[in-house]
Formats: structure tokens, C-alpha cells, sequence
């Protein structure tokens, strides 16, 4: 085995809750679309998650719901039930081969569903405003007491989350669904205590960390990480910009989590409204944090120099998304000095070895067109989301 001294990403970590993982690369959340219909996880799931796991210091899992309105798409996984156990133990297992780390990434989808997903529900947000995207529905807006229901679903999902044995879980609250939805003034017009002021939208955000903070204080019997994705800036007007998300990470420094993590398509992305703003989101995020809190980035990283790039920039973890997909054995190939074997493509001839379900490459397809680096299609050109939202946010 090569030195660790090369690659500093190879070297251990320990939180502030005493959980130690043994290197700082990640596999960031990534749908996969397999579960079954009523959210209960599949056996090609757990053989997924079983061939990618075991060379990452840190396994963050598929987006689980925390509410039966909370289901974003087909396929998802669900925690909103003590029902859902035996298969979320099995997983958490699945996920921890050879010492990685399993985290359970939890949310609430909010407007980002529609009623045919929802099995003719209304979706629901923080208020009745539909999102910029084509067919849109118009959400109905959150009572008080729908509010705190949701919330004390976060707390049960975490409690689920530790009784099937999972390291840690991540907060949503990224990629416009309901945290999001609360923060963002464009989905936010609220004029109670969840909404207005910069500071009130945080409101629903911190209510959950405190629940799930309560939650793990109370059953955790071993160190469990609260950890919290977000994205840095919408493109809406009204929207959320930097200079919100920034006053958002200072609140959040001071909060029981363990972990921020920032959700991008590129990882040095500069801002998406400022072009004249030439500095890296991240590098102003990590100012901010100023050391009180890891970060970790991610987007469009692939080879083991771009994964360092983010270490010399002071980062703290770096999560390899769709090069995970394509190449499981990625952290073993660089302890063993075996780079020249790593694989940059995916060959559809070799899906099935990897654990990659037709739903799920179907998702992946469709949604991320040609920025799978399938080996027999053109490539697309990474350049293009440098300065824009991709529509592989977060891998």
C-alpha cells in the first residue's frame, strides 16, 4: 500500500461526537429509484449499496421521506414508519462494509412532488407558490400545526435511523425541496414566525436540527452525526443569494450539527448571479465557517488531483459522486497505487456489475443526459456549469 502522505483525503478524521471515519473521501447522496412502491428498500438496492461501499471513508445514502406527503419521486425510499426497520437495518449493514461509515440522508420533498406521485394529494409547502419549472403545481400551504408535525417526523426518522444502526443522518436541505422551500424567499411568504425576515426563515430549519438533536441525545448509545446539505444560491427572483446563505452558515455554526455540506454540480463554482464575482462559492463558505464546522464539497470531481485540489483548499471532506457510480473500487485503486486503473467511463455493458438497476440508470439518463461519461456517447463538456445550476447538483 502506498503512502498516505500523497494524498492528504486518505488520511482519518474524527467529529466533534467522537465518530472517527478513515478517510475524507465520501459518496454523496444519489438517487437510485429502486425501492419499492410503498418506500421499502429492494435487494438490488442492498446489493448496491453493498458492491459501492467499503472503500470511502463516509457512505451518505439515498434521499429517504420523512412524510407520506414528503415523496419527491418513484422508487424513494421511506422512514415515516416503525414498519420500515427490518430493511433500514439491513441497509445501514449493506452500507458499512470494511469500515465505511453509513449516513442516512432524511427530507421532505414539499412542492418539489406533484399529486400523481402523491397518489392524488395535494403537494404542501410553506406557501402556495408553485415553483419556477414546467409543469409546476401550485402547493397548498402548511398550517401550524402541519409544520410541527413535520418536524417531529424529522425526530421519529432519526430515531428509525438510529435503531437500524446508521452512523449519522443528513438534513435535506439542498436542492429546492421543503428545508429549502422555508428558506427561500421565493417559496417562503410566510408572515408568522416561519416566515419573513432572513432570520425567521431559518426558523424551520434549526426546529428540526433541535428535534433531531433532542432525538439523538436521547437514543444514540454511540457517537451519531447530524449532518446538513444546502445549496448556496437559487436563480429565482425573489431568491435565495449568497449573501442569505452566508448569514444562514454563521446560525448553523452554532448549532448541534457536525457537518455542512454543500450541494453544487462543479465544485468551484463561482456565483450563479453575480458574474463579475470571480472567487469559488465554496472559498466564501469556508471563510464563513472559519473552522467551527466541516465542510464538505463536491461536484464534478473525478480524478484523485481533483480530489486534492479540495483538500489544498482547506476543505475538510470531498464527495465523489458520479465517478463512484462508475468506478466503486476508486479509494482502493489510489491506496494501492493502482491510478492508471481507475475507471473514468461507464460502459451500459457493465451496469449490472456495478450494482446499477435499469430505474435507476433510466433516472440518470434522463436527467443527466451526457454527464455520465458513457463510454460509446459524447461526452459532455464540464466547463458548461461552472457558473450555472447542472443537472447533476450534488454529485
Amino acid at each position: 500500500m502506498m503512502s498516505k502522505t500523497k494524498y492528504s483525503f486518505l488520511n482519518g478524521f474524527e467529529f466533534k461526537s467522537g465518530l472517527k471515519v478513515k478517510n475524507r473521501i465520501v459518496i454523496p447522496p444519489m438517487t437510485e429509484a429502486s425501492g419499492f412502491e410503498d418506500g421499502s428498500i429492494t435487494s438490488d438496492e442492498l446489493r448496491y449499496f453493498k458492491i459501492h461501499s467499503g472503500g470511502v471513508g463516509l457512505f451518505i445514502s439515498p434521499v429517504a421521506n420523512v412524510s407520506e406527503n414528503g415523496k419527491g419521486f418513484e422508487g424513494e425510499l421511506s422512514i415515516t414508519d416503525d414498519r420500515f426497520l427490518p430493511g433500514l437495518t439491513k441497509m445501514a449493514s449493506a452500507m458499512k462494509q470494511n469500515g465505511t461509515k453509513a449516513v442516512l440522508q432524511i427530507f421532505h420533498a414539499g412542492r418539489m412532488s406533484n399529486s400523481k406521485i402523491l397518489r392524488g394529494e395535494q403537494t404542501v409547502s410553506a406557501s402556495a407558490v408553485a415553483a419556477e419549472r414546467p409543469n409546476a403545481e401550485t402547493p397548498r400551504e402548511l398550517t401550524n400545526d402541519e409544520i410541527e408535525q413535520i418536524i417531529t417526523d424529522f425526530g421519529e426518522a432519526t430515531r428509525r435511523a438510529i435503531e437500524a444502526g446508521f452512523d449519522g443522518i443528513e438534513l435535506h436541505g439542498a436542492n429546492t425541496y421543503l428545508l429549502q422551500q422555508f428558506f427561500s424567499p421565493h417559496s417562503n411568504r410566510r408572515t408568522d414566525k416561519w416566515g419573513g425576515s432572513v432570520e425567521k426563515r431559518m426558523t424551520f430549519a434549526l426546529e428540526v436540527i433541535k428535534t433531531c438533536h433532542t432525538m439523538v441525545e436521547k437514543y444514540a448509545d454511540r457517537p451519531f452525526l447530524i449532518g446538513y446539505r444546502l445549496s448556496p444560491e437559487e436563480i429565482e427572483n425573489p431568491g435565495i443569494r449568497m449573501a442569505d446563505t452566508l448569514q444562514f452558515i454563521d446560525t448553523l455554526c452554532n448549532q448541534p450539527i457536525d457537518y455542512l455540506h454543500i450541494s453544487m454540480g462543479y465544485a468551484w463554482r463561482t456565483s450563479l448571479n453575480d458574474e463579475s464575482d470571480t472567487e469559488p462559492l465554496i472559498l466564501k463558505i469556508k471563510r464563513q465557517v472559519a473552522g467551527r464546522l466541516p465542510l464538505i464539497s463536491v461536484g464534478s470531481v473525478e480524478k484523485p488531483t481533483d480530489a486534492q485540489k479540495v483538500m489544498d483548499a482547506g476543505l475538510d471532506f470531498v464527495a465523489l459522486g458520479r465517478e463512484m457510480l462508475r468506478e466503486p473500487n476508486w479509494v482502493q485503486k489510489v491506496e494501492n497505487n493502482d491510478e492508471a486503473a481507475i475507471r473514468y467511463t461507464i460502459s451500459t455493458s457493465d451496469l449490472d456489475e456495478l450494482g446499477i438497476t435499469p430505474a435507476m440508470w433510466n433516472f440518470l439518463i434522463v436527467r443527466l443526459q451526457s454527464a455520465m461519461h458513457v463510454s460509446n456517447q459524447p461526452d459532455y463538456d464540464k466547463g458548461l456549469f461552472n457558473h450555472k445550476l447542472a443537472p447533476h447538483e450534488g454529485a
